[in-house]
């Protein structure tokens, strides 16, 4: 039911947005009669990398009506070339940012208590989403801003003391913040709180003073979750986040993993759904195997099917029966789109 009123929905004249109606005619299937299951929205093209150049104004539905909804515009890390854009639309925005909130609630993540963000803000979606989050929880938004792409440039180019420059740069800011501050909540990149870890005042404060730890943006092995989940910050809650800009979206690990399970992500299913792939064939890997991850996203504000992303993931069955695919293990790609993917520090 959701796919078929989607595919009404972006590809009726009166409702889609410029972009799929012009983007339609280039099909060789009609979206409206034959996207009727999961397993159709494969017909889809992958046309993440058309959003490098496509004016974000064409991205909107026309079904929001005559009046323009005011989007926010937010940018791929650049990762792999020139950022892509998508329109972020204010439903868009609510809808996640509640299942954020009961995804936290279901963790037993504290609410009234202050956030502080140490990663990109604009034109990335990290910072305002856990602005709004730290708002909606009853906490007040501490931010430390952080620019990958220079980060990644950084490393790219060999200039491996000016990337350590960088980061010592932001964790000044972030000790400034810790020392006179109550902060409950930390929402960062794993190299950015593996560097934290090794800084013994800054590794004390946020013993002292976070009860939640949140990661993403980068992987995580499961030796250094281990670690610092049992040795480093054992009072804290450890929790993984994975998403994407281009899929509109993300989500936190999986409860209870064990010490030596690779953590797991469960989508905010049926908007978002992930397959895992042989990125050969394209076919869907067995469960426990080692494939591309495959992601959509189809909702009113949103249409981004088929995006084949820069990480390889496990196929894990998803939790409480529900439809697609989990992922777990996530690892980045050694190159995607013949470009070298460097996660740096984001």
């Amino acid at each position: 039911d959701l796919l078929a009123a989607a595919m009404e929905w972006h590809f009726s004249p009166e409702t889609g947005s410029r972009f799929w109606l012009e983007r339609a005619r280039t099909l060789d299937f009609d979206p409206r009669r034959d996207v009727r299951t999961e397993a159709d929205l494969a017909l889809f093209p992958n046309v993440v990398d058309e959003l490098r150049d496509v004016r974000v104004e064409d991205l909107v539905p026309r079904g929001y009506g005559d009046v323009p909804v005011p989007p926010d515009v937010y940018e791929s890390g650049g990762t792999t070339g020139a950022p892509k854009r998508v329109a972020w639309l204010p439903d868009l925005h609510e809808r996640l940012t509640a299942w954020h909130c009961e995804a936290l609630d279901a963790r037993g993540v504290p609410r009234g208590v202050n956030w502080l963000t140490i990663g990109p803000s604009g034109p990335h979606v990290f910072g305002p989403i856990s602005r709004t989050m730290a708002h909606r929880r009853g906490g007040i938004p501490f931010t430390v801003d952080l620019d990958p792409r220079w980060v990644k440039k950084c490393v790219a180019e060999g200039r491996a003391e000016d990337a350590k420059r960088y980061a010592e740069h932001v964790l000044d800011q972030v000790r400034a913040i810790l020392r006179s501050q109550d902060v409950g909540v930390v929402f960062t990149t794993p190299p950015l709180l593996e560097a934290m870890a090794g800084d013994d005042e800054l590794a004390g404060l946020l013993d002292r003073k976070v009860s939640t730890l949140i990661w993403g943006g980068a992987s995580m092995s499961v030796d250094t979750r281990t670690l610092l989940r049992e040795e480093v910050f054992p009072g804290a809650r450890l929790i993984g986040f994975y998403g994407s800009t281009m899929v509109g979206g993300g989500m936190y690990e999986r409860a209870g993993s064990g010490p030596h399970e690779p953590s797991t992500f469960d989508p905010p299913y049926p908007f978002i759904s992930l397959r895992v792939v042989d990125p050969a064939t394209g076919a869907t890997v067995p469960y426990g195997e080692r494939g591309q991850v495959v992601m959509s996203h189809v909702s009113r504000s949103m249409l981004l099917p088929n995006n084949l992303e820069r990480d390889t993931a496990l196929r894990v069955r998803p939790a409480g029966g529900g439809a697609g695919d989990a992922v777990a293990d996530i690892r980045p790609v050694p190159t995607f789109g013949g470009t070298t993917v460097i996660e740096g520090v984001y």
